[in-house]
C-alpha cells in the first residue's frame, strides 16, 4: 500500500523507504481469493453469534518448495444460544479433504469462503461440539505485506526459506478456519507447526517444545490464550534466539525473546534486544502490566515490515536508526499488546482505539527518553499529515476496508489524528485522570495486576463513559467535536482595542467549550470558553500567543496552506 493507506499497526511517521527489503521468490502472479474472503470484520451470521470458540487446535505443515500448507483444524465450540449449524470462514483457495463433527463426517458447503457445516442435531445452550476440517493448498501470496496481506515466501541471505504471514487486513481465514471477526477470539489456540528440520518456527504464546520426527521434519508446539484472530502467525526461518527474563514493576517475571536471522549482525540484534526492557517499563508505567506475562514478550525478524502478532510481533525494520533514539517500529508494534491485543475494538469503526492510542505512545516515549522537545517534534509531524476528510469515528458499523482506505474512510487519520486527540485529552483532564481512564479502558479496571484481568472489547462510547466516570464531567462535546466530525475545530481570534475574543466552530456547529491558554507578554492565562466563546483583556501593543504549549488540536491556517501546495512538500 502507498503511504496514503497505512494498513494495520504501521504508523509511518516519517515515510520510511521500504525498497531495501529482501527479494521475494514469486515466479507467477498469485491466485486471488474471493472478494468475500478479502474483507474482514464483517457482520457475523446468527449462528456465529451463538457460538463461542473455546479451543482452536491447529496443525499446519508448511511446504516451502511448493509454497503450500497441509493442515488440520479442530475447533471446539460452546453454544451460547440454540444453534442448528456451524458457520466459519475459510479461503476457497484451499482444498478441503474432510469435515467432521464430533468424529462423524458432516455435509458442508463453502461457495465464497463462508463455510456452513450441518450438525447431526441442533445444539442447545451450553452444549459443546468439535468441528474438524482437513485442508491443504497454496494460500494467498501477499502482494505487498503487511498492507496487502497473505503469505510471504522469501529466502534468507543464507539461502534457507524465510516465511511469514501477515493477514490483518484480510482476516484469519487466509490461514485457518475461523469466525473472521474481532469479536470471535478463541479462548485458546494450540499450534503445531511442522517445518523442515533445521528451520525454526517461533509463534504465539508459550513454547511447548519441538519434536524432530527423524524424517526431515520437525513440529514446533505453542499455546496462546485469547489471541486476536488475525494475530495467529507463522514465522519460519534460520533463526538464532536472544532470551532474558524481564522483572516487571508489578512483581512478576516473564521471558523476552527475539528470533533474528543467523545472518544478522549480532551486535545490531543485541542492541535492538536491549531496547525490550526499556520499552516494556515505559508501557507498564504509562498503561499497566504487560498483558501476556504468563506467556512471553516475543519479537521475530520477518521479510515484511511489521505486524502486531500477539506475543510474537513481526519486525522488519532492518535495525535502521532515524534520530529518535529508539526503534520506532519495535515501539509501535509493542503498543498493540495493550491497544489491540489486550483491548480489542468492538468494530473497525473503533480502530482508532488501537492505532491512535498506540501511536500516541511514541511521542510519550520520546518524552520519557529525551524530554519535551522530542514529544513535541513527533506531535508536530503528526499534524502535518492530517487529511480531515472523514470522521475518525462514524458511529456506524464499518468493515476494515471502509476505515483504512482513505477514499472511503479516515485512513491514516486513525493513527495521526487519533494520537493528537489523545494528547489534547490528556492536556485537558490532566495526567492522573488520563492514566486512570486509559488503564480502565485497557484492563476493565483501574487497578490491574498480574492475574486479575482478562482481554476486553471496547468501543468509542465505552471510552467516553470511562472518561466521564473518572473525571466526574461530561466530555461528549470533546469526543463529538474531534472524533465524529471530519473537520478540525476552528478557533477564531479577534482583537479589538484591549480585548481579545475567542470563539470555537466545529464541523457540526455544536458547542465546544475547550478552554484555551493565552500567553500575553510572557504570562500565560486560561480563557474558560464555557459556551465555546471567551474573551480576555490584552494591553495595547502586547504580544499575544494563543495555545503556547500546543495543548489543543485545532485547524491551523499555515499547515493547510502548506498541504495545499504539494510541490513544496
Amino acid at each position: 500500500m502507498s503511504g496514503e493507506d497505512l494498513r494495520p499497526a504501521l504508523a509511518l511517521f516519517v515515510g520510511l523507504a521500504l525498497s531495501s527489503g529482501p527479494t521475494l521468490a514469486q515466479d507467477s502472479p498469485p491466485r486471488e481469493s474471493t472478494a468475500f474472503t478479502l474483507r474482514t470484520d464483517q457482520p457475523r451470521t446468527v449462528e456465529q453469534e451463538a457460538l463461542r470458540i473455546d479451543l482452536a487446535d491447529l496443525s499446519i505443515k508448511v511446504l516451502p518448495a511448493d509454497r503450500a500448507i497441509d493442515a488440520v483444524a479442530e475447533l471446539t465450540f460452546t453454544a451460547t444460544a440454540p444453534v442448528a449449524r456451524l458457520v466459519v470462514e475459510l479461503d476457497t483457495l484451499f482444498t478441503v479433504s474432510a469435515v467432521s463433527v464430533d468424529g462423524q463426517p458432516a455435509e458442508w458447503t463453502n461457495p465464497e469462503g463462508r463455510m456452513t457445516v450441518a450438525l447431526p442435531r441442533p445444539l442447545a445452550t451450553g452444549e459443546t461440539t468439535t468441528l474438524r476440517i482437513a485442508y491443504a493448498g497454496k494460500p494467498r501470496v501477499a502482494p505487498n505485506a503487511p498492507w496487502d496481506g497473505g503469505f510471504v515466501w522469501s529466502t534468507a541471505p543464507t539461502g534457507e526459506p524465510w516465511i511469514a504471514t501477515a493477514i490483518q487486513g484480510e482476516g484469519c481465514d487466509l490461514l485457518w478456519p475461523c469466525i473472521d471477526s474481532p469479536l470471535a477470539e478463541p479462548g485458546r489456540v494450540d499450534l503445531h507447526i511442522t517445518v523442515p528440520t533445521g528451520l525454526s518456527a517461533p509463534s504465539n504464546g508459550r513454547f511447548l517444545g519441538a519434536q524432530d520426527h527423524g524424517d526431515g521434519w520437525t513440529t514446533w508446539n505453542w499455546s496462546a490464550a485469547h489471541p486476536n484472530t488475525y494475530a495467529i502467525a507463522l514465522n519460519i526461518g534460520p533463526y538464532e534466539e536472544l532470551r532474558a527474563d524481564y522483572r516487571s514493576r508489578f512483581g512478576n517475571t516473564f521471558p523476552m525473546q527475539y528470533w533474528y536471522l543467523k545472518s544478522d549482525d549480532p551486535a545490531q540484534a543485541a542492541a535492538l534486544f536491549a531496547e525490550f526492557p526499556k520499552q516494556l517499563d515505559f508501557y507498564e508505567a504509562t498503561v499497566g502490566p504487560f498483558p501476556f506475562g504468563d506467556e512471553k514478550m516475543g519479537v521475530v525478524a520477518t521479510p515484511h515490515l511489521g505486524m502486531e502478532h500477539q506475543t510474537i510481533n513481526a519486525y522488519g525494520n532492518g535495525y535502521r536508526l532515524d534520530g529518535r533514539g529508539y526503534d520506532w517500529l519495535l515501539q509501535h508494534e509493542l503498543s498493540h499488546e495493550w491497544f489491540g491485543n489486550q483491548l480489542t475494538n468492538a468494530n473497525a469503526d473503533d480502530m482508532w482505539l488501537h492505532e491512535g492510542l498506540g501511536s500516541y505512545m511514541q511521542p510519550l516515549y520520546g518524552r520519557w527518553l529525551h524530554g519535551d522537545r522530542y514529544m513535541q517534534t513527533e506531535l508536530a509531524r503528526l499534524q502535518q499529515d492530517l487529511r480531515n476528510q472523514f470522521p475518525v469515528v462514524s458511529g456506524t458499523f464499518k468493515s476494515e476496508d471502509e476505515v483504512y482506505k482513505g477514499e472511503t474512510g479516515p485512513g491514516n487519520d486513525i493513527y495521526f489524528k487519533g494520537a493528537l486527540v489523545a494528547h489534547s485529552l490528556r492536556m485537558l483532564i490532566g495526567d492522573a485522570a488520563f492514566h486512570r481512564a486509559i488503564t480502565t479502558l485497557v484492563y476493565g479496571r483501574p487497578d490491574p495486576a498480574p492475574g486479575n484481568f482478562t482481554t476486553v472489547y471496547r468501543s468509542t462510547p465505552d471510552f467516553l463513559r470511562i472518561v466521564n466516570e473518572v473525571t466526574g464531567g461530561d466530555y461528549g462535546w470533546f469526543f463529538r467535536g474531534y472524533l465524529y466530525n471530519a473537520a478540525l475545530p476552528d478557533l477564531a481570534a479577534t482583537r479589538e482595542g484591549e480585548t481579545l475574543t475567542l470563539s470555537w466552530t466545529t464541523g457540526d456547529g455544536g458547542i465546544f467549550p475547550m478552554p484555551v491558554e493565552v500567553e500575553i507578554d510572557g504570562v500565560v492565562q486560561t480563557v474558560p470558553m464555557a459556551d465555546g466563546r471567551g474573551s480576555i483583556a490584552v494591553p495595547t501593543g502586547a504580544h499575544v500567543l494563543i495555545d503556547p504549549a500546543n495543548k489543543v488540536l485545532r485547524r491551523l491556517d499555515f499547515i493547510e496552506a502548506w498541504r495545499a501546495r504539494p510541490a513544496e512538500r
